[in-house]
């Protein structure tokens, strides 16, 4: 890629008309969002995707069922204060928790008071 220089007057051009067709676009939807034949063919739209992808969001929850149920049993016992005991408890989940970087482990949380603090 090519990389090219501008000088601030050029950038401030780049920046005027990017606005107007901005603006232009903005006034052209809302010309139009309002109209019958935009809501048949955005309706249109909408099911068509949600028709073709269907399976693939049912196949991405399907996946990460597991998951949310490890998540939302590590937040209950977070909220009680007894994550040691779901650690112990529940060691395979954790694990897998661990592995989709659900929460930082303490040595994170450390690293990270420890560089605030010295911020």
């Amino acid at each position: 890629m090519s990389e090219q220089n501008f000088n601030e007057k050029e950038i401030q051009h780049i920046l005027k008309l990017y606005k107007q067709r901005r603006e232009k676009s903005k006034e052209n939807y809302n010309k139009i969002k309002d109209t019958e034949e935009f809501k048949l063919k955005n309706r249109a739209r909408a099911k068509e995707h949600y028709h073709k992808n269907k399976d693939m969001k049912k196949n991405a929850y399907e996946n990460d069922k597991e998951y949310i149920k490890c998540r939302n049993s590590y937040n209950y016992y977070k909220k009680q204060n007894r994550e040691e005991e779901f650690k112990k408890k529940f060691p395979d989940k954790y694990m897998l928790l661990l592995d989709r970087s659900c929460f930082q482990t303490s040595t994170e949380a450390d690293a990270d008071q420890h560089i605030s603090a010295h911020s």
